[in-house]
């Protein structure tokens, strides 16, 4: 059901709108989480390290899905806001069009360098014939992984986060059941882990596009144009700086997972299951930081900006109170929740995936808020801001990561980089906010 975002209590309907947003990344996250937990239990400790592997490699495709999501979305929220719904379908059909040509391009991409891309990583060769099986597959994926994405973006943007949470619900279960099925009674291996994902998320993505387009079927409007260069070029305003931001936090974790690689294949898998924890919690940050750009932009769009301040205060409120408790429970339960991913770990991988989780989830208090305060900005259309924030964190954790590596503190030094990067770009988003909303 499509909701106004410009009328209510802001706190009020901004929680309304972001819980149900993160409890979708929440069952989105359980495709990455599933394979890499069945991959670790069900088949062992090198299938884990080569499905997080070749994650970091699917985290660039998963860039440019996500720009093409937040640049539908912010400028769908807009027309949608002002009322001007013959905009919002041009807006949608052009999105899609332009999207699907940049899909073709990343898949031919990834069918022809993939090889290449494992071997500029390092893979170490005990696991490369495996990282190369679930990229391969994952890489015929990427038009389910477009699609819903922007299907999901409509939603957002509409006002609905409810459907999305439906269909995420459903499917990322289902994906876990066909995990093991595949894994434990086809004896299918990596290849039965990429193919269960690639199976559930391209169900979903059908149903959600069918939904969306009847949804906007429904809406009375003139006749709207397919195609419009003068809407492509808004949605391309926030699209490229989204996709380049994703992009070029994919390729610093590429080039950190480079220099983990040399660590060798215990501290990979430790790596590889805690990092898919920690990602949990930063992209259901994220997730709710989109719902508050979509908020932002219903309320510029309907030209009421003194909204945007209290949705700032409800946000920040959200996010802190979810950051307690993932703090507590990575922080504490750290061996725990990484026994769910490795069957009898080595020892290395196990010290390596709690010290991970320990120095990383005090900060979550940190990135939470600049994730709030980003939000803010990308709704806003102020891209170079949010830019600037962005890539001095993905700067700053690269290059510290890669010098403190060689250090005597060795991975140890790896794992501060992420909250140096964290504190100082905070400082810069919250200040970009302060200085045009207060």
């Amino acid at each position: 059901m499509n909701k106004d975002l410009t009328v209510g209590n802001p706190s009020a309907v901004l929680w309304k709108f972001c819980l149900p947003l993160f409890g979708s990344i929440l069952f989105q996250q359980l495709y990455n989480i599933a394979d890499s937990l069945v991959a670790g239990k069900f088949i062992g400790e090198q299938a884990l390290a080569a499905v997080g592997n070749s994650y970091e490699i699917t985290l660039i495709f998963i860039a440019f899905a996500f720009g093409c999501n937040m640049g539908c979305s912010v400028i769908v929220s807009q027309f949608f806001g002002a009322g001007k719904l013959t905009k919002v379908k041009t807006t949608v059909s052009t999105s899609m069009i332009s999207s699907a040509i940049l899909c073709v391009l990343l898949m031919l991409i990834g069918i022809l360098f993939g090889d290449k891309l494992l071997l500029l990583i390092h893979t170490p060769n005990e696991i490369f014939a495996d990282s190369k099986t679930y990229l391969s597959i994952y890489v015929w994926g990427l038009p389910f992984l477009f699609f819903y994405n922007i299907a999901t973006g409509i939603f957002s943007s509409l006002g609905d986060s409810k459907t999305p949470f439906f269909f995420l619900a459903v499917s990322s279960t289902a994906n876990i059941g066909i995990d093991i099925l595949f894994v434990s009674v086809f004896d299918m291996g990596v290849s039965g882990v990429a193919w269960a994902t690639f199976l559930c998320q391209g169900i979903s993505c059908i149903f959600a596009l069918g939904v969306i387009l009847l949804r906007l079927k429904k809406i009375k409007t003139d006749k709207p144009p397919l195609f419009s260069f003068s809407i492509l070029k808004k949605v391309v305003s926030i699209a490229v700086p989204s996709m380049l931001q994703q992009s070029f936090i994919s390729v610093g974790n590429i080039i950190i997972q480079s220099v983990i690689n040399s660590f060798g294949a215990s501290v990979i898998a430790g790596y590889a299951a805690a990092v898919k924890l920690n990602n949990l919690v930063v992209t259901s940050f994220t997730t709710l930081g989109n719902g508050i750009s979509n908020y932002t932009a219903q309320n510029i769009g309907a030209d009421k900006p003194s909204r945007v301040k209290a949705g700032f205060n409800a946000g920040l409120k959200m996010v802190w109170l979810l950051s307690l408790p993932l703090f507590l429970c990575y922080f504490f339960g750290g061996r725990i929740l990484l026994g769910f991913f490795m069957d009898a770990p080595t020892t290395t991988a196990m010290q390596t995936g709690i010290l991970y989780l320990k120095i990383l989830s005090p900060f979550y208090f940190v990135v939470s808020a600049k994730l709030v305060a980003d939000g803010i900005l990308r709704g806003a259309g102020m891209m170079g801001k949010f830019m600037a924030a962005t890539l001095t964190d993905l700067t700053l954790r690269t290059i510290l990561a890669v010098v403190l590596s060689k250090t005597a503190l060795g991975a140890f030094g790896i794992w501060c980089a992420w909250p140096i990067g964290w504190c100082i770009a905070t400082v810069m988003s919250l200040a970009f906010y302060r200085r045009r909303f207060t």
